[in-house]
């Protein structure tokens, strides 16, 4: 990669627009015009962004998950040499949810300068504009695809006072919204938040389960966040685990679909009250096989 005559290289974290282009700041801009090299999560929407602000010169390459590993030792080779090398990603801060985060880390092993250009962050947004209390708050991103990790990381945020914040994709969200509902408590505060800054933005503010019933008829479209309010002060789980457990393996169920069953009510490891289920099951029946 050709670089220009520099005595060190550096690193330049650029935050873009989420949508309305309006918001990118003139110091995104000029960073974006300095650059030697523009790493970008997809150089075709990279290029567009670039043409639109008439930034010409950089070389942009690819760094998306796929590629990332391989790119970031290229990048800090490049930085090692002299190069400034800006990242962005598709829309609003890299790193966070989105590519960027290895390079940072890597950047600063390697005794490189780092600079972030602030820029806006769906998820701060979404929060602001949700009406739901904004600390303390937890960003989850995006949750696991298995239904059972889901579940998991939902439970141990069951009694969290803090606001919850999670990014998930369109056709996703309705189910998310379903298993948070059920986890959390249907009459949590929630706001699903889509297409931020764009013409089609929309807050539907509910509870989780109106906005459950709603969802059920009015799919959404485009990129969304949901917010969800914390427990209320106080609030705890008393589950007596091996009561609890006791009670659904004298109902029939086996050792795993117990857990199972208490893995979104404690937030406890499936694998940990799947251990005690086997324990609890075969003290009370050692011949009888899970």
């Amino acid at each position: 990669m050709a670089v220009k005559d520099k005595s060190a290289g550096s690193l330049v974290v650029v935050g873009t627009p989420i949508g309305n282009l309006e918001d990118m700041s003139p110091r995104a801009v000029r960073m974006l015009r300095e650059a030697d090299v523009i790493a970008a999560e997809d150089t075709r929407r990279a290029r567009k962004l670039l043409t639109h602000f008439a930034i010409a010169g950089p070389k942009v390459v690819s760094m998306f998950e796929g590629n990332e590993a391989a790119r970031v030792a290229k990048l800090c080779e490049a930085m090692a040499a002299g190069a400034r090398v800006a990242v962005i990603s598709d829309a609003g801060m890299p790193g966070i949810s989105d590519p960027g985060e290895r390079l940072v880390r890597a950047a600063i092993d390697g005794g490189m300068a780092v600079e972030v250009i602030p820029g806006p962050v769906a998820a701060m947004v979404a929060l602001v504009g949700s009406g739901i209390a904004t600390q303390p708050m937890v960003f989850l991103g995006f949750l696991p695809r298995q239904r059972g990790e889901r579940m998991e990381i939902l439970g141990q945020r069951r009694t969290d006072p803090a606001t919850l914040i999670l990014y998930e994709a369109p056709d996703r969200v309705a189910a998310t919204v379903a298993d948070l509902a059920e986890v959390l408590g249907s009459e949590r505060p929630a706001a699903v938040c889509r297409e931020l800054t764009k013409i089609h933005e929309e807050y539907l503010r509910d509870t989780l389960d109106g906005l459950r019933e709603t969802l059920s008829v009015r799919p959404p479209r485009g990129e969304c966040v949901i917010v969800v309010a914390g427990a209320e002060p106080g609030a705890h789980d008393n589950i007596d685990l091996e009561a609890e457990l006791r009670s659904l393996l004298d109902a029939g169920l086996g050792p795993r679909d117990a857990a199972a069953r208490l893995v979104a009510r404690t937030g406890k490891p499936r694998r940990q009250l799947y251990q005690l289920a086997l324990s609890l099951r075969t003290a009370r029946d050692p011949q009888d096989p899970d």
